[in-house]
């Protein structure tokens, strides 16, 4: 009997040094799996950094896959063209050159979703003809007061190569496309021991309601911020600035009971746009404290103590960056510096530093 028991008491000890070690393993794996939350208001360049986690470390994209851009790229072409058009009515602005009438007729008459492998001829010289007309550049200047996607410029000047009949969009033409996102997408990495698992959630308002599907076990919340916005209007409700729609947005989520012991990293991000259009759109007209003038680096400190501030816990520390999203070497540079910040956090979490 007492051999029997000796017996059974080996195999209960061994049973829990086995499910002991487990545990160990699967907090070590957690730990090493970087639960990563991207978060800001629609259109501010979540699903941007996704594709650029895609081209950094995960060999970018085969030609198949940017093959399968196409059609989005040519609806995003289309549809920009579109809605200057439909301005250039509200606006009251006329066509330069009435001849290109027909051509405004050519782009009403696509459909919403361009489909096949070439953009039709007829269509890419309207756009070409109309991009080039001087009331179509007058609706573009005012593209503020109404919804543009930022791309639009991009592919305008790059219409010659996407209607031609061998096109093959390269990396920055996938990166600058643009598909609402709905629902939640996740995208897996590795970089060095660390996993990370991203998770884009839909900007808009009404897809918001989603996030909280996330909240489970986030290491790091990266928050992007357009602050080329500070003067359009939510898409959503154009009575809102988008600039403060963030600003609300960031203090609910910076100050949320979920968050306290999540590292939050914040993205200021389209700074190509926003330093274009310091110049001729005076950010005191939207913000009337605002005392930098025209000066790029005056706005940047500006927007960038109005996020900070509204950190209210003392021991919480919010690291920034300004950034492009569509640039795809400085995003590898960041996202490198991200990278040390959560090791670092890891580390302190684990109570090693």
């Amino acid at each position: 009997m007492g051999c029997g028991q000796s017996s059974e008491s080996k195999e209960g000890k061994q049973r829990n040094e086995e499910i002991e070690n487990q545990l160990k393993r699967d907090k070590m794996n957690l730990r090493n799996e970087i639960k990563m939350l991207l978060l800001g208001a629609g259109e501010s360049g979540k699903s941007t950094i996704l594709k650029q986690m895609k081209l950094i470390h995960e060999g970018g994209y085969s030609r198949d896959e940017r093959e399968s851009f196409r059609e989005i790229i040519f609806s995003n072409t289309v549809q920009s063209m579109r809605v200057i058009l439909e301005a250039m009515e509200s606006l009251e602005l006329p066509l330069d050159d009435q001849r290109a009438e027909y051509h405004v007729q050519t782009i009403f008459m696509q459909p919403a979703q361009i489909e096949g492998d070439v953009l039709p001829p007829e269509v890419g010289q309207a756009i070409k003809t109309l991009w080039a007309d001087a009331g179509v550049q007058s609706a573009f200047q005012r593209s503020r007061e109404y919804q543009l996607n930022d791309s639009a410029k991009y592919y305008f000047d790059s219409i010659d190569t996407i209607a031609s009949p061998t096109y093959i969009p390269s990396d920055q033409d996938v990166l600058r496309s643009r598909v609402k996102t709905t629902g939640i997408t996740e995208t897996t990495f590795i970089i060095g021991d660390l996993t990370y698992r991203m998770f884009d959630v839909g900007g808009q308002r009404s897809e918001r309601k989603k996030w909280i599907h996330c909240f489970e076990n986030v290491t790091t919340i990266l928050f992007l911020v357009a602050i080329s916005e500070y003067d359009q209007l939510l898409f959503e409700d154009e009575t809102v600035n988008r600039m403060q729609e963030a600003l609300t947005l960031f203090d609910s989520i910076c100050n949320s009971r979920w968050f306290t012991k999540t590292s939050i990293i914040l993205f200021l991000n389209k700074i190509d746009r926003f330093k274009e259009k310091l110049p001729v759109s005076p950010m005191k007209n939207y913000f009337p404290d605002y005392e930098g003038g025209q000066d790029y680096g005056a706005a940047c400190d500006y927007i960038l103590n109005r996020f900070v501030s509204l950190n209210q816990h003392p021991t919480k520390q919010i690291y920034t960056h300004f950034t492009c999203a569509t640039d795809t070497m400085q995003i590898r540079f960041v996202m490198a510096a991200v990278n040390d910040i959560i090791i670092q956090e890891n580390l302190r979490m684990c109570g090693l530093i």
